[in-house]
């Protein structure tokens, strides 16, 4: 069964180019090993990361277990888990937003402010705006 999980968390040291980098390079490698697919979404002036994770309930559930318990993650915090009857993310071991590429606008259409915070967003509009950021092309896959 596919599952579908979102969460936000604020990075406890800056979020840069290594970081993301190390995540990016980690998240890939484990992820085709355990059918994950899903976006990641940094937003370094905020230092937070929003992100959907799409796989097997199992393969879904102990990644999240593991990234809770990550120290370079702080307020992991769960914004939606769902049933999937299909992956809305399917090309994408690990994508990230490049948030200069984002117009400003779209993330206002979903969110109380035209700032990314994704702990002021419900699940349904943390989705819907990841799933325009990947069809704007906004979203690289940095490999």
């Amino acid at each position: 069964m596919l599952t579908r999980l979102l969460y936000a968390s604020r990075a406890v040291a800056a979020i840069d180019d290594a970081l993301l980098k190390a995540i990016l390079e980690r998240s890939r490698t484990h992820n085709l090993e355990h059918g994950i697919t899903g976006v990641l979404c940094a937003h370094p002036e905020g230092n937070v990361f929003l992100q959907a994770l799409e796989g097997s309930r199992a393969a879904v559930n102990a990644l999240y277990v593991a990234i809770a318990r990550d120290p370079r993650h702080r307020d992991v915090t769960l914004l939606a888990y769902d049933e999937a009857d299909e992956r809305r993310f399917p090309s994408w071991l690990m994508g990230v937003v490049d948030l200069g590429r984002v117009n400003r606008r779209s993330i206002l259409r979903y969110s109380e402010r035209a700032v990314l915070d994704p702990f002021a967003m419900s699940g349904r509009s943390a989705l819907a705006l990841l799933e325009e950021l990947t069809s704007s092309g906004a979203i690289v896959s940095h490999e």
